[in-house]
């Protein structure tokens, strides 16, 4: 082949000075790649005419190159040459970027990261975590030709440049100690990142417990909010790759430290200036808004300039709150200074010795400050402010205890004051309770009299009718002996026999309503015999339809011209029940007499076509006796239906009623273990119902 085929390529030598402290030659930085876009794969060739082919280092290919569909295929070449020195020195090769790339040496495939779709596979991007240098078993002293088949996409995420545009620079030859280097490298850098990581998660799940526990400290509240911000800053800029690690996964991490390196940034001022109780001003609110901005500028413009910008910014903020508060601070706000001075003063540091040849452990204890400084002064200003505030509670608790003193003192003074007026205002109540228990027996007496006045007079009425039947068959029967002595005289026995027939019905009769008047006054007696409270097996309905007449009796006795209409509706089944008779007589009949004197009062104000009625009904529901008494008076109004039960409440005017009678009849039922309801409508009438418990029912 002719000398001009190859007049466009150039040899580069590669010796050991060339290498790094850390034992690897880039071979991205040098000049003799040269670079074509497209596919061919004779290009790996010696004998290829490199003619058209653009003189371009690894590193330096981006997006430009890329086709319409973001894709860019294209080769690199370079011809090295490796010292004779390298003899007998084993050597690897490294390639860390997500291209998929074909190594060829001397035209032979050595290696496929990934795959670029030359063996007609589908593209695989290459993953280069984890990925351990290969050998590279190529002669030393002897000229060998370098080709890289390199397949890659613009990546779908910003700044849309190639996936690999920042890592095309690390091709690399390894020497034997590069291995082992790394290898400590990655234990120590390891180290340090676990303890970065657990100081401040550390912190944070304190801060965030102390915030729970003292909802009323907003400063911690927002110490919490920053230290988790400045946690996930610190876990996304010093995350551990994986093996499998997408390009996707990597860029949202990068992405995500963006975002919150400027919020944990602005989250770091904002507490600065709660803690050193300055203002927010027009300017600081414009300076933050410019550190915002500068988190869409690093996704979409990654480069160094910007970032140094956005720290510069910051720093600058703190610089001028650190200088204008100096004066002021006081207590525990110094440690949040001692804290922002040390990062402040580790962050130049780093910036002026960090490069390639600083020492790794001199580098790692920087960060470690950087990291650790600010959220470990925060621990100690609210271990500060902690013991600030238990010292001022304890100057007010003395304060307080002080006061407590004088005022137990003037307590004890008022106390005796009012024990002289409680002694004189007891005396006064015993008096007035003394009184009041005489005013209550003369009420109750004058309730039981009014109850016997109405009993008397129903019972007088009840015994009438009887006795005037008795009268009357008397006076007749009187006037029919007359009549047969006088028949007898003159013979006419027939008629005799008539009138004797005549004088024994009358007689019958006599002796009939004779008898009604006896059971009347029998059962009066048994009524209102004195019983002691014991109980007696009692027919219910015989005892509700005996007080429901005597009420209406005892009405009309009294009043001629009351009248009402009155119906029963008594369930047979009802039976007897062991009751107290007498006491539960006086309910029904108070009850009937309620219901009697509702219907009355309504039927004076002369409503047309309103016709008085009490309804008196008894019913077995389940395991109790209901007793229903219904009037369709006047009802009882929703302001008083909760006072009718008081002692000493009626709505009947004076001297007509003591207040007693629904008092005594709801006690009366409760002692035999039942209940009294009322439902009322105003203007339409009301019901009460008693239930009674049926356990000893017969």
């Amino acid at each position: 082949m002719s000398q001009g085929a190859y007049a466009q390529d150039s040899i580069v030598a590669i010796t050991p000075d060339m290498a790094n402290r850390y034992n690897y030659i880039s071979l991205s930085d040098l000049n003799g790649w040269i670079f074509r876009q497209g596919t061919d794969p004779s290009w790996a060739k010696d004998s290829v005419n490199v003619t058209g082919w653009q003189h371009l280092k690894p590193k330096d290919i981006t997006g430009r190159l890329a086709d319409k569909s973001g894709r860019l295929e294209g080769w690199l070449r370079i011809k090295i040459i490796l010292d004779s020195s390298f003899a007998g020195t084993p050597l690897d090769v490294s390639m860390s970027f997500w291209a998929a790339a074909d190594l060829y040496i001397d035209g032979r495939l050595l290696y496929s990261y990934g795959n670029t779709g030359a063996n007609g596979k589908p593209y695989r991007e290459y993953s280069p975590w984890y990925k351990l240098p290969l050998p590279l078993n190529v002669e030393k002293g002897n000229v060998h030709l370098l080709a890289l088949h390199i397949v890659d996409h613009l990546s779908p995420l910003p700044p849309f440049d190639l996936k690999s545009s920042r890592g095309f620079n690390s091709i690399i030859i390894c020497l034997p100690a590069y291995k082992q280097g790394f290898f400590n490298w990655s234990r120590g850098n390891q180290t340090f990142k676990t303890i970065w990581m657990s100081v401040n998660v550390i912190l944070c799940c304190l801060f965030w417990l102390l915030s729970s526990q003292n909802r009323g400290e907003k400063n911690i509240r927002l110490i919490s909010i920053t230290s988790t911000a400045v946690t996930i800053t610190i876990a996304t800029d010093n995350y551990v790759p994986f093996p499998g690690l997408s390009y996707f996964g990597l860029r949202m991490i990068e992405i995500a430290w963006t975002i919150f390196l400027s919020v944990s940034s602005i989250l770091t001022v904002i507490l600065l200036i709660r803690i050193f109780g300055r203002p927010a001003t027009r300017l600081l609110k414009g300076l933050l808004a410019l550190v915002a901005l500068c988190a869409p500028l690093l996704i979409f413009y990654p480069n160094q300039w910007e970032l140094i910008f956005e720290i510069f910014l910051v720093n600058a903020i703190y610089g001028y709150y650190i200088i204008t508060s100096w004066k002021n601070l006081r207590g525990a706000q110094w440690a949040v200074l001692a804290g922002t001075l040390l990062m402040m003063m580790l962050g130049f540091a780093l910036a002026f010795i960090a490069n390639d040849n600083s020492s790794f452990v001199l580098i790692r204890l920087l960060y470690t400050g950087v990291f650790l400084s600010f959220p470990l002064s925060l621990l100690v200003y609210v271990s500060m402010r902690f013991k600030e505030i238990i010292t001022d509670v304890r100057k007010n608790a003395a304060q307080v205890v002080l006061l407590s003193e004088e005022k137990k003192q003037q307590a004890l003074n008022q106390q005796k004051i009012l024990q002289d007026e409680v002694n004189r205002q007891t005396a006064e109540l015993r008096d007035t309770l003394k009184n009041l228990k005489a005013t209550q027996a003369q009420l109750v007496q004058s309730e039981k009299m009014a109850s016997l006045g109405e009993l008397t007079a129903g019972i007088a009425h009840e015994i009438q009718n009887p006795l005037n039947f008795v009268n009357n068959f008397s006076d007749v029967n009187s006037e029919l002996a007359d009549e047969l002595k006088s028949e007898l005289a003159a013979g006419n026995v027939r008629s005799a026999i008539e009138i004797a027939e005549s004088i024994k019905d009358n007689e019958e009769k006599i002796n009939h309503h004779g008898k009604r008047a006896d059971a009347i006054v029998k059962g009066m007696l048994q009524h209102s015999r004195t019983s002691g409270g014991q109980r007696e097996l009692t027919d219910i309905n015989a005892l509700v339809n005996e007080n429901l007449r005597l009420s209406f009796h005892g009405l009309r006795a009294k009043d001629k011209s009351f009248n009402a209409k009155f119906e029963t509706d008594l369930d047979p089944s009802v039976g007897k029940i062991e009751i107290v008779p007498h006491d539960l007589g006086r309910v029904i009949l108070n009850l009937v007499n309620n219901a009697f004197y509702a219907v009355g009062e309504k039927q004076k104000e002369n409503i047309a076509g309103y016709e008085p009625c009490v309804i008196v009904q008894t019913k077995k529901v389940n395991d109790k006796i209901e007793i229903r008494i219904k009037d369709n008076g006047k009802g009882i109004s929703q302001k008083i239906l909760e006072k009718i039960f008081q002692p000493f409440f009626t709505t009947k005017p004076t001297g007509q009623g003591t207040g007693l009678g629904l008092s005594l009849a709801y006690d009366i039922v409760k002692a035999h273990g039942g209940e009294v309801k009322v439902a009322t409508k105003e203007g339409e009438g009301s019901e009460f119902r008693i239930y009674l418990p049926t356990s000893n029912i017969q």
